[in-house]
């Protein structure tokens, strides 16, 4: 059978198995940044042209993509995804799409920010997902509804455009623009099926909201906080221990591998901008025989400043939530958190407010990604 040069990206047919043996995955340096679109944050696909074989809340899943062989449903095989379905010409004479032909989907971002990469993932999507992509961004303050995206008052700007992809892969796409986006429009041509949509960037939060609030996390990503560095991350990602809300099991936080030296395991963070500490909370939920036994704070201002303690070395009880208030208030735009020897924490609060200097910069950096 002589392969037509348009399917040059298909995978080859189910054989059987594990789904993903064949899967072309791929090693993006950004992902390291955390995924804009998380569902965790609040993020939604909140309309599409069209979802008629699979559902386009699909594309923000936080699991990976599944699949059965044998799920059929009425309207045919069921997939773990967005896919439309086959679009048609106008006519006998015409029956192939027009070249502007295109279905799409609009998701907002739980955390709005600067992209630095964007990963469309056609996995289980063999022979029909789309020829190719393109991803449209725009600002727009406030809950806007998809009548109002759609209109003619938002500007949408092209961040990756039009571009083949392979099927059953992680298709990713380095962004370069310096622009703080709220929403996507994802752009499949002609037709066919995404399974997921990972959106990874630099949080940018709005300093009005954050102003209104007064004390607030200071860690956490929602409010701009971002993790620097680890010194492992065998089990769980260190990024899971400023995520909002509460630990739901035990891979939901921050697990290292067993120690077999005398050092010690330690996460460091940058926050959005200077702000004063005053409160601390270790949680280690679900952690009850693999929590870290003591950790420690240390926290300095400016990227050239000395490191300091905040938090002498503190024992830590498993499946726990510590609540450690400061002798004192500390000025800090990095922190340390050192776990003695090893294991994992649940999550990481910093509560206290931003400082004058510090919401100047949060206001300075947001006017300047949004103009």
């Amino acid at each position: 059978m002589t392969l037509d040069p348009s399917r040059s990206n298909d995978a080859g047919p189910y054989a059987g198995g594990d789904p993903y043996a064949d899967y072309r995955a791929g090693d993006f340096a950004f992902t390291h940044f955390p995924d804009l679109a998380d569902r965790r944050f609040g993020s939604g696909v909140v309309a599409a042209n069209d979802e008629f074989f699979a559902e386009r809340e699909n594309l923000l899943t936080p699991e990976r993509a599944v699949f059965d062989p044998h799920a059929f449903a009425h309207k045919g095989k069921v997939m773990d995804g967005w896919e439309t379905r086959r679009r048609r010409g106008a006519s006998a004479a015409t029956p192939h799409p027009d070249g502007e032909d295109r279905d799409w989907a609009l998701v907002r971002l739980g955390a709005p920010g600067v992209i630095r990469g964007i990963i469309v993932d056609t996995a289980h999507f063999r022979a029909n997902y789309p020829q190719q992509i393109s991803i449209e961004g725009a600002c727009v303050d406030g809950t806007p509804s998809p009548e109002q995206l759609l209109s003619d008052e938002v500007k949408w700007e092209e961040v990756v455009p039009r571009t083949p992809v392979r099927g059953h892969a992680a298709n990713g796409f380095t962004l370069t623009a310096e622009r703080r986006f709220t929403h996507l429009r994802l752009n499949q041509h002609p037709d066919g099926g995404v399974a997921r949509l990972r959106v990874h960037g630099e949080v940018v939060p709005d300093p009005n909201w954050l102003d209104l609030l007064g004390s607030l996390d200071l860690a956490c990503v929602l409010n701009g906080g971002t993790v620097e560095d680890a010194s492992d991350g065998f089990y769980s990602s260190p990024g899971n221990t400023i995520m909002p809300g509460l630990s739901q099991k035990m891979d939901d936080g921050w697990e290292n591998r067993r120690r077999r030296d005398r050092g010690n395991d330690w996460i460091s963070y940058r926050l959005a901008a200077q702000g004063q500490i005053r409160a601390v909370e270790i949680d280690t939920a679900n952690l009850k025989g693999n929590a870290a036994g003591w950790a420690s704070l240390s926290a300095r201002d400016g990227e050239n400043g000395e490191w300091s303690e905040i938090l002498p070395r503190t024992r830590l009880e498993p499946d726990t939530l510590h609540r450690l208030p400061l002798s004192t208030p500390a000025t800090a735009t990095h922190i340390r958190l050192d776990v003695f020897p090893d294991g994992g924490i649940a999550r990481l609060h910093l509560h206290g407010s931003f400082t004058a200097q510090g919401s100047a910069e949060l206001r300075r950096r947001h006017g300047a990604l949004t103009a």
